[in-house]
């Protein structure tokens, strides 16, 4: 199970993109979208300072458009992409590439939306003077406590250690002054206090831009930063995207997800760094791979080979084993004894495996195909996520 994940603002930095532009069609890319977003991205990623990137207009199209191009030349296109990551997620702004590649909404579109987004979020800034500090380390609950002393925001709960603080300049000089217990504070590069109540006035801007843009249902799992949940629909997702903007980013939670759901490996996207640090102590054992430069292309493409999803099947290749995934957020409950979903039955196309009860009603758990049940992942009355695998099959030859 591969993930592919898109960083957030704050990892850039001043040239990062230059050799990425020696990639055949690369740059032509990257130029396209700069008409989209509304500014120079070949200039912001090559020659401008690091005044110049960290500016939110230009620090948010710039982070998600050289995501989607290296992701173009890591599988050859987005769709390639989507079909071989069991996952996508982003980190803040990250969000919109990831649900570019996991189709829920064009690149064009996603290029557009990113514009209005760091225009409304850096006007919404400039209003007061705030900004973010990852406190690093310390105990949660300590950190929590210390940040609502100060009236700050958990912008970002970041897992492995890391909470970004978020609030006004003089409430983070107050927490400066008196950090919490074994932690370490760390100013933020960024232009103001985002995900919090001070980027409210932004959020009307983008979810007018959302209006227009058509959506379609996520072609692979695809998680929220607003509960680390994967979301149901493109439109659940669009909406979640416009609200995140003023809301804490729960990567911890995401994280949580992909262990969940069998993770085995995580690429991270370009400028690469910072989501595989926390994936290196949060989850142990986790195949990683940042995408810093285009030499690293070809490390990361092993990784794609070996924990992803097959592109097609060769005709008469059937996959040895599947899973089914649970459709929805819920309570799984087990069939009945009398239905005969036992580890190592037979079970035909539309066979009753269970359900996922939810508020609305029961939702079915059964098998497209002919198969025999391998082992059972979950148990009946377990809580269960969107996309969490349920049962492994192992499918009858056609």
């Amino acid at each position: 199970m591969l993930v592919i994940a898109a960083p957030g603002q704050g990892a850039q930095t001043p040239g990062f993109l230059s050799p990425w532009l020696d990639l055949p069609g690369f740059a032509d890319r990257i130029a396209a979208w700069s008409d989209l977003a509304g500014c120079d991205l070949i200039r912001y990623g090559t020659t401008a300072g690091q005044d110049e990137i960290t500016d939110t207009a230009v620090a948010q199209p710039l982070l998600v458009a050289a995501a989607l191009a290296a992701a173009e030349a890591l599988a050859g296109d987005l769709t390639q992409a989507s079909r071989q990551a069991g996952i996508a997620a982003g980190h803040s702004v990250g969000e919109l590439g990831a649900g570019a590649i996991a189709g829920v909404i064009s690149p064009g579109d996603a290029m557009r939306l990113v514009g209005v987004r760091g225009r409304a979020m850096a006007k919404a800034a400039a209003a007061e003077a705030t900004g973010m500090t990852a406190v690093l380390g310390g105990a949660q609950d300590e950190v929590l406590a210390a940040l609502e002393a100060h009236g700050l925001t958990p912008a970002n709960v970041n897992g492995a250690g890391q909470i970004v603080a978020a609030g006004t300049m003089a409430q983070l000089a107050e927490l400066a002054a008196d950090p919490p217990p074994r932690a370490r504070l760390r100013p933020l590069p960024v232009a103001g206090a985002f995900h919090t109540e001070h980027m409210a006035p932004a959020v009307a801007a983008l979810r007018e831009a959302a209006a227009g843009v058509a959506v379609r249902d996520p072609a692979t799992v695809l998680l929220s930063n607003a509960d680390g949940k994967a979301v149901a629909s493109g439109q659940d997702w669009l909406d979640r995207i416009v609200i995140q903007v003023s809301a804490p980013v729960r990567w911890d939670e995401c994280m949580h997800s992909m262990a969940g759901l069998g993770a085995s490996a995580l690429i991270e996207l370009p400028p690469g760094g910072t989501l595989t640090g926390l994936a290196r102590r949060a989850l142990p054992g986790l195949a990683l791979a940042a995408l810093k430069t285009p030499s690293q292309l070809g490390a990361a493409r092993s990784l794609l080979a070996e924990h992803g999803t097959p592109e097609l099947p060769q005709p008469g290749h059937v996959p040895e084993w599947r899973l089914l995934v649970s459709p929805l957020a819920g309570t799984f409950r087990a069939a009945g004894p009398d239905e005969e979903a036992a580890t190592g039955s037979h079970v035909r196309p539309g066979a009753t495996l269970g359900h996922v009860e939810v508020k609305s009603g029961q939702h079915l758990v059964s098998p497209a195909f002919s198969a025999t049940i391998l082992e059972w992942l979950v148990e009946d009355g377990d809580p269960v996520s969107t996309g969490q695998p349920l049962v492994r099959l192992l499918p009858e030859p056609a």
